[in-house]
């Protein structure tokens, strides 16, 4: 063989070795990353039920003190929480010192300062659990027990970005009434024999209060961030115009993702991602309603998109508001992980898991059973979605590993 010949074979080989080697790296990056997925799984589904139990062993902390020190930018509370019971414990049972008209928006809810300091917020049950809301899909009061739902919800995608909650029930008359600022008091009365107050918010009217039965009123309530993790709130980029007759861009616009994709945070960083894990979290509650979104001030786009505010879901379980999944369907791309976790949620796993995340809360049954099956059905919806941007671009364009630096552009 000419040495020239020998040269080609061997520059040949070289390649085929280099490609082969990427290619093993990678498949086996990829395997390690899927068991680590499923792994991850695992250890949520054994840790679902949350036994609310005050005690706190090692630690001389408070419970307000650790759920502060779980905080960090890309998630609200660590994957492994034993003191998680003893958290929501606190939050269900401590004293009430303090009640206040909550802070400004449109629904009605109240600031409750527990003992030890920690601020909560609490909604006010307003609808029986099978009451459906007719109409648009953010249409109707907030829900109390979509909060509740929502964040183990949370818990099992494995998001871990929605602040604590758990249901509650309170006595209007001896627990919020000697504590409450002349604010709250002020929008206090009587029903017949139900107490009932209707708060200060821009769709609070006296004409339209929450009441207790008698005085015992149920509720939920939610962490309140530490202050050292101030909020930025952000215009959500496939929010609604609210306006009859009017459409946002993205209603119409099938391109819209690409412009989405060259502008600040989205065009670098992990925001475009969460926006598409919110729009499939929102998706299966039936939450029609994130006009805008908070994260972490001066992030730059780093920091998580916490999911706050998810009272407006779980209106209509027969209502499938397809374009809530907009963000995905028109971007075509989702995390892995993600991905990974909702196929391992399938076949009725879902209803199952948030069923007995939800079974050793204070106002269970949590949701209806309608609710529960169309979460599921929902879940097939989103996971065709996928399978369609697949089939269209291709598994490597659609499935965006989480450990990439993203970038768009």
């Amino acid at each position: 063989m000419k040495l020239k010949q020998r040269v080609v074979l061997l520059a040949i080989l070289l390649v085929i070795f280099i490609f082969t080697k990427v290619f093993l790296i990678d498949n086996l990056d990829t395997s390690a990353a899927n068991r680590e997925d499923q792994r991850a799984f695992h250890r949520m589904m054994a840790s679902l039920r949350v036994e609310l139990d005050p005690r706190l062993d090692h630690t001389l902390q408070s419970p307000w003190e650790i759920a502060a020190q779980w905080v960090v930018p890309r998630e609200v509370y660590p994957e492994e929480t034993p003191e998680l019971g003893a958290v929501m414990h606190a939050m269900a049972t401590k004293k009430i010192i303090k009640a206040d008209v909550g802070y400004k928006g449109t629904q009605l809810k109240a600031l409750l300062i527990l003992e030890g300091g920690q601020k909560v917020v609490f909604k006010p049950k307003r609808y029986a659990r099978d009451y459906v809301v007719e109409g648009e899909p953010y249409a109707g009061y907030d829900r109390h027990n979509a909060e509740v739902a929502a964040f183990h919800l949370d818990r099992i995608l494995g998001f871990r970005r929605a602040p604590l909650v758990i249901g509650r029930f309170v006595n209007l008359r001896t627990e919020i009434r000697p504590v409450a600022t002349e604010q709250l008091l002020s929008t206090f009365l009587m029903l017949g024999n139900s107490t009932c107050f209707y708060g200060k918010c821009y769709y609070c009217r006296e004409t339209e209060p929450a009441c207790a039965d008698g005085d015992t009123m149920e509720g939920s309530v939610t962490l309140w961030l530490p202050d050292v993790w101030p909020l930025q709130k952000h215009r959500h980029p496939w929010g609604r115009t609210y306006r009859e007759g009017k459409l946002a861009r993205w209603e119409y616009d099938e391109s819209y993702c690409d412009a989405v994709k060259k502008t600040s945070p989205y065009d670098s960083g992990p925001r475009l991602l969460d926006i598409i894990d919110t729009a499939i979290f929102d998706y299966l509650i039936g939450n029609a309603d994130r006009h805008h979104y908070e994260s972490f001030q001066d992030d730059e786009g780093a920091s998580m998109l916490i999911l706050l505010d998810n009272a407006k879901s779980f209106g209509n379980p027969s209502l499938d508001e397809r374009s809530i999944l907009a963000p995905l369907y028109q971007c075509c791309i989702i995390r892995v992980s993600t991905w990974n976790r909702l196929n391992y949620l399938k076949n009725g796993v879902l209803k199952s898991a948030l069923k007995t995340a939800m079974s050793h809360d204070p106002i269970s049954p949590v949701l209806s059973d309608p609710h529960l099956d169309a979460m599921d059905q929902r879940l097939q919806s989103i996971l065709a979605t996928v399978k369609q941007c697949t089939d269209q671009f291709g598994p490597d364009i659609v499935l965006v590993e989480d450990r990439m630096t993203l970038s768009h552009l």
